[in-house]
């Protein structure tokens, strides 16, 4: 090499190179930790310093095996099984872009070994998956943070896509933002907006041209609904679409076969009871958005029958009649 490095970095490069190249079933000899040491940084040690500097490694609280074969590090920050699922929790995120998702899985792979990452075949594949192309995304998020940690409100444009599968502006908005929730695999913004006098979930990857304004946060409390802040559980249950109206209590009639899919997506806190007449059907009492829960009928509409209330039983109707209109006339 053009220069060494001075020998009181070898504490430290020891210690990489343990953690690059040395698991369980690939300890390394003192020769190996040798050569690694002077083809990578161009330090000359002996074994015996070799050694010396392992032992003071183990004294600082590394844990370090060994074995006839060699030396090794025996446990790491993140075990290979954890950092695999968060490698797939960024694959599938879509509101993170592919090019921010590879550098991420980049990072997560190297707080393992070099065996590790032939493992992760994915990362390759990152383009693969569906993806946002907003690149503001991150920034965005940083913008959202600030401006609820000073108690501002937060101005942006609001996006959606066109026949030509690109997202165009939509709307101007103007929020108080209170949360970032992930639901889906998509981020959503948790906001009140003072011009539709309503609590607002919009898509972060749908978000351009944000900006911190200096008008004052509406506090969550002066919100009907929230006096008494957010209640992320009933959250999560009642609005399993993102969609702002006000829960409401419904009751409907499901088969048996789904109450897996049903627990899935209202939680554990629902009434469910034999429904008398029929021994493979359920009762089931949920508070729930109309607007989601109407979509979630439909969706589940060979499984599932809504009751009450009757109005949101008259939608659901008007909506399979007209479902069946459509393929009809076709």
């Amino acid at each position: 090499m053009a220069s060494l490095e001075p020998k009181k970095l070898a504490l430290l490069r020891i210690w990489q190179i343990l953690q690059k190249h040395s698991d369980y079933d690939h300890p390394l000899t003192q020769e190996d930790i040798i050569k690694y040491l002077e083809k990578d940084y161009g330090i000359e040690m002996e074994r015996k310093a070799v050694g010396k500097n392992i032992a003071d490694l183990r004294d600082a609280g590394i844990d370090i095996g060994s074995r006839r074969a060699g030396s090794y590090i025996d446990s790491r920050e993140f075990e290979d099984s954890e950092l695999k699922l968060l490698i797939d929790g960024v694959l599938q995120s879509k509101h993170i872009t592919a090019k921010h998702s590879k550098d991420l899985i980049e990072k997560l792979c190297g707080l393992s070994n070099k065996y590790f990452r032939s493992h992760v075949k994915n990362v390759y594949s990152v383009n693969e998956w569906d993806k946002t192309d907003n690149q503001a995304l991150f920034y965005n998020i940083e913008l959202v943070d600030e401006a609820i940690a000073g108690g501002k409100k937060l101005q942006y444009d609001y996006n959606k896509y066109g026949l030509d599968a690109k997202l165009h502006r939509s709307s101007f908005q103007r929020v108080t933002p209170y949360q970032l929730i992930l639901h889906n695999q998509r981020y959503y913004l948790m906001g009140y907006s003072d011009f539709m006098k309503t609590m607002t979930f919009q898509r972060m990857d749908h978000i351009s041209n944000m900006q911190i304004t200096d008008k004052p946060a509406t506090p969550i409390t002066d919100i009907p609904g929230y006096e008494g802040g957010i209640d992320f559980k009933k959250l999560a249950t009642c609005m399993p679409y993102m969609y702002a109206d006000n829960p409401e209590r419904v009751e409907f009639i499901a088969d048996k076969s789904i109450v897996d899919q049903i627990v899935d997506w209202f939680g554990k806190e629902i009434r469910m009871s034999e429904f008398p007449d029929d021994k493979k059907k359920i009762k089931v009492e949920v508070v729930v958005s109309p607007k989601a829960m109407e979509y979630w009928a439909l969706q589940y509409v060979n499984h599932v029958e809504v009751t009450r209330p009757a109005s949101l039983r008259e939608k659901i109707k008007d909506s399979l009649n007209s479902g069946i209109k459509k393929y009809n006339e076709s």
